[in-house]
């Protein structure tokens, strides 16, 4: 099974982890089933960037982003060429490293 290796993170996961992902299964949902609290405000809809990770190791073995991901990452803090909203990516075969990043927009969260 494919494996997960979360960057620290501050709030979210301030040790890092490495957790198991069943493939077919989204960044978003993997991570959430460990227990790493990802923001996802749209509720996985992909309407929001707050699921918005870096994928800094087996960015080319995802699906290919849609239209609607990419113009929502261009909305995205931080945004960078391997962005993916997590709620979209799905795990294939290769072991992935992802970062997330320390900033999101919330708008629902911070009343805009």
């Amino acid at each position: 099974m494919p494996q997960i290796v979360v960057l620290p993170h501050v709030e979210y996961c301030p040790e890092g982890a490495v957790i198991e992902a069943k493939p077919g299964t989204t960044i978003c949902d993997a991570l959430l089933g460990a227990d790493i609290e990802i923001e996802h405000a749209c509720e996985k809809s992909c309407a929001c960037t707050t699921c918005h990770v870096i994928v800094r190791e087996g960015f080319n073995s995802l699906d290919e982003a849609t239209e609607k991901e990419e113009d929502l990452l261009d909305k995205a803090w931080g945004l960078e060429p391997n962005s993916r909203l997590s709620c979209q990516a799905k795990v294939a075969e290769t072991d992935l490293t992802v970062e997330i990043p320390k900033y999101t927009i919330n708008h629902a969260k911070e009343n805009h």
